[in-house]
């Protein structure tokens, strides 16, 4: 087995220089970090993961837990589990399909926490009262819905992301624009389950027709009970219904639009041509389905690094405040809104 020692004479530095790399902290020069990385792939060095986490006290273990019934989560998990390996970290996912007693069989038992050395987490369930309590027992890094004060999080502008998706569907001369996926409007507690992104994304839709002189029209925005296929295609239905049908829709994910899509067609209508229609989340499914979805498309693979990287600084000990980090997003326009191919991919 090839040690670090090993590596140290080839590279012509110290061990503890190998060690810095192999653990990927910041203080190495660029110039010997190349040569030490050079050392690795020439003499294929593994880590030995097993004594490093008896050295260490820890598991090198990560739970992801997510809610998979989404594929967006799916895609995104694939990238979490790229980053953590890259760090020397095994990733154990848990499904929880967004039920508040299974986030709580998965968080809350102290003998899980005890097992892994932190937790990435998308709640949906869970109260912020709930996550809150729990946050401190585990590095933690949140992603998607919630965002509770004292524990790291990770997102994208959702705001910002569905203005432009809307200014998109406003600049091809749509004027009534629903929205399907709006919050339904829970009383005040602080006890309620804190989902946030829907809000964000009603305050992108709202200013995106308050700044081009439209109306918001409460017919045209349909709240869901989940973001499913189904649950779309019941909103497309109600708002086909409508004595004045909307010529656009913004969708707050793509499975929404999919069932929204898959509604207008089935009333004889076109798509785009009768009416255009924008998701969220730029799933691998959109691109393929008939037309393909203009959607927009959050940094999947920046979003994965930006948290497992977070993670294990509070891992390493970092005691700093807690962070919300930002990752990049894009509009894709294809054919559901245009009618063209690919026309702002």
């Amino acid at each position: 087995m090839v040690t670090q020692r090993d590596v140290a004479r080839r590279a012509g530095v110290s061990v503890r220089t190998v060690s810095n790399v192999v653990n990927n902290f910041a203080y190495v020069a660029e110039e010997t970090r190349a040569q030490v990385q050079q050392a690795l792939d020439e003499l294929d060095y593994r880590p030995n993961i097993a004594a490093r986490s008896l050295n260490r006290g820890r598991s090198n273990l990560l739970a992801l837990v997510l809610p998979l019934d989404v594929p967006y989560f799916t895609e995104l998990a694939a990238h979490v589990v790229d980053r953590a390996e890259e760090r020397g970290y095994t990733v154990l996912i848990d499904r929880t399909e967004g039920a508040a007693e299974r986030e709580r069989q998965i968080v809350m038992r102290r003998d899980r926490s005890a097992l892994f050395d932190g937790f990435i987490f998308s709640p949906l369930g869970l109260t912020e009262d709930e996550l809150r309590n729990w946050a401190g027992n585990c590095p933690t890094v949140m992603l998607g819905e919630m965002r509770v004060d004292g524990v790291d999080h990770v997102a994208i502008d959702d705001t910002a992301a569905a203005k432009a998706a809307t200014e998109h569907l406003i600049s091809l001369g749509r004027t009534r624009i629903a929205a399907i996926g709006v919050p339904h409007v829970p009383k005040k507690s602080s006890s309620r389950p804190a989902r946030q992104t829907a809000a964000h994304r009603s305050a992108g839709y709202e200013e995106a027709l308050t700044e081009a002189g439209l109306p918001i029209l409460p017919d045209l925005a349909v709240p869901v009970r989940r973001y499913q296929r189904q649950d779309g295609r019941l909103a497309m239905e109600r708002l086909l219904d409508l004595a004045e049908p909307p010529d656009a829709v913004f969708c707050y994910n793509d499975l929404l639009a999919l069932g929204a899509m898959r509604a207008v067609l089935a009333r004889g209508l076109r798509v785009p041509q009768d009416v255009a229609i924008v998701g969220f989340d730029g799933i691998d499914e959109g691109r393929f389905a008939t037309p393909p979805l203009t959607t927009i498309v959050p940094d999947k693979e920046r979003i994965a690094e930006l948290a497992v990287t977070r993670l294990l600084e509070r891992v390493e000990g970092d005691k700093s405040p807690a962070v919300q980090l930002e990752a990049p997003w894009r509009l894709m326009v294809d054919e559901s809104t245009t009618g063209v191919a690919g026309a702002g991919g």
